[in-house]
């Protein structure tokens, strides 16, 4: 089965400066999210497997036009996440369809690798909610400078019978980040945590 998608919306944050001091070079977010019907809206379905399938095809065309809009190549991506929201007439066990089993292979297909978990958030909600994509470093879940969110919210999604599914990335992590950890440039990058 293939994504029924009514649309796709992308947004590119860049912090310039943080607590005026210039941040250099910028740090850029990107974060882009389809709104999908949801094929089992209102009914109980034992065999998820056409999301899961779905899943493969949104993570490969959402990384695509999250690093599009970056304006870089995929290696360079320090950090990623995913989320997705279900309509009211949906349920949790979709928007983890989508997340969990596939969507991740072409997510770092795209990015040359990524050895860390990607973060992940799922829930209800009407038109217009506000989505919070959790982010982490792709290479090593320990590096703090690298915990982060981005929101989106569309104002006409998720309607019931559908799912807002998005897909984040970024080229840095926070502004001056100053909370010890791992550093970026300390990396390993065996066990995905380090």
């Amino acid at each position: 089965m293939k994504a029924e998608i009514r649309k796709i919306v992308v947004l590119l944050d860049e912090v310039l400066t943080e607590q005026g001091r210039a941040v250099t070079p910028p740090i850029r977010r990107a974060v882009a999210a389809a709104v999908i019907a949801n094929p089992f809206a209102g009914r109980y379905v034992d065999d998820l497997a056409p999301l899961i399938e779905i899943g493969a095809e949104l993570g490969g065309l959402l990384i695509a036009r999250a690093v599009t809009a970056l304006g870089i190549d995929g290696a360079r991506v320090h950090s990623y996440g995913k989320a997705a929201a279900v309509g009211e007439d949906g349920e949790l066990e979709h928007a983890a369809a989508l997340l969990h089993p596939t969507m991740g292979t072409p997510i770092r297909a795209a990015l040359g690798g990524g050895a860390a978990l990607i973060p992940s958030a799922k829930k209800r909600g009407g038109p217009g909610v506000t989505l919070d994509v959790p982010l982490g470093h792709k290479d090593a879940a320990y590096v703090r400078s690298h915990f982060d969110a981005i929101e989106i919210r569309i104002p006409d999604a998720p309607r019931a019978g559908e799912i807002l599914v998005a897909v984040a990335a970024t080229d840095g992590g926070r502004p001056h980040p100053r909370i010890g950890g791992l550093t970026a440039d300390a990396i390993t990058g065996k066990d995905g945590l380090r």
